[in-house]
Formats: structure tokens, C-alpha cells, sequence
């Protein structure tokens, strides 16, 4: 069977500065960026890289989630714990001087994992936890 991840969704709460994040700092290509009814939803991905992207999309745009559920996305979005990503790099160092350079919020500085492998993890513009492994 061939199958491969094509997209992975993560909620923004500022478009603009999410764009910015993924765009500028990590310096993804922006793939699409189109709105519907006030929404927007912007898609980029890895350069060299066509066949993955992240689709960043209003958060709780599902008609069947209820107010109360919106409002819990709400809250998770705000502490960090709703959505994340993981992504790997063969240049931690480089990619976490220029994340924390332009101020990304800094949750762990590049380590040596016990289970293996060394990482480090930042928060984008949202909330979303973005954790980087460091390809050897």
C-alpha cells in the first residue's frame, strides 16, 4: 500500500502572525491562502517538499462542535496544549538561534533526549506546540 501524511491541520488565532511564523521564520512557502465567510486558511509547507504541508485554519470551524466545545478549544489553544506538530532539521542549532532571534516563545532549548535524539521546542503565534528533532 503506498499512503503518505499529504496535510496536518493546526488552529491559528491570529492568521497574520501565524503566516508570519511558518512563512519568515521557519521559512516554509505558502502554498494557498484563501478565505471564506470573514475565515481564512492558509496552507505552506517545507520548500523542495510539494507533497507535505500544514493547513493553518480557524480553530473550531466544525458546525457540530458546540459553544461550550469551542470555548474548551478556546482555553487549550491559549495554555498550549490543543494541537502541535513535530519537525526535524539536520541544523537544530541554526534553526533555534533564529527562532528565538525573532522571538519565538521558547519552551525547551535544544537537549539531548534520554529516549534518544536531540530536540528543542517553541510555541507558535497560537499556541501550538512545535517540537524540532534534530536529523544526524
Amino acid at each position: 500500500m503506498d499512503i503518505a501524511i499529504h496535510a496536518s491541520f493546526l488552529p491559528h488565532s491570529d492568521p497574520d502572525a501565524s503566516l508570519a511564523f511558518y512563512r519568515d521564520v521557519l521559512g516554509f512557502e505558502v502554498r494557498n491562502d484563501t478565505g471564506y465567510d470573514g475565515l481564512r486558511w492558509i496552507t505552506v509547507g517545507p520548500v523542495g517538499q510539494p507533497g507535505t504541508s500544514i493547513v493553518l485554519e480557524p480553530p473550531a470551524v466544525d458546525p457540530g462542535i458546540t459553544p461550550a466545545e469551542r470555548r474548551t478549544i478556546a482555553e487549550m489553544m491559549a495554555k498550549g496544549t490543543y494541537a502541535g506538530v513535530l519537525l526535524a532539521t539536520s541544523d537544530l542549532d541554526g534553526l533555534f538561534g533564529r527562532l528565538k532571534d525573532r522571538g519565538a516563545e521558547i519552551v525547551q532549548e535544544p537537549t539531548e533526549q534520554s529516549y534518544g535524539g536531540r530536540d528543542c521546542a517553541v510555541r507558535d503565534p497560537a499556541g501550538n506546540y512545535v517540537r524540532i528533532k534534530e536529523i544526524r
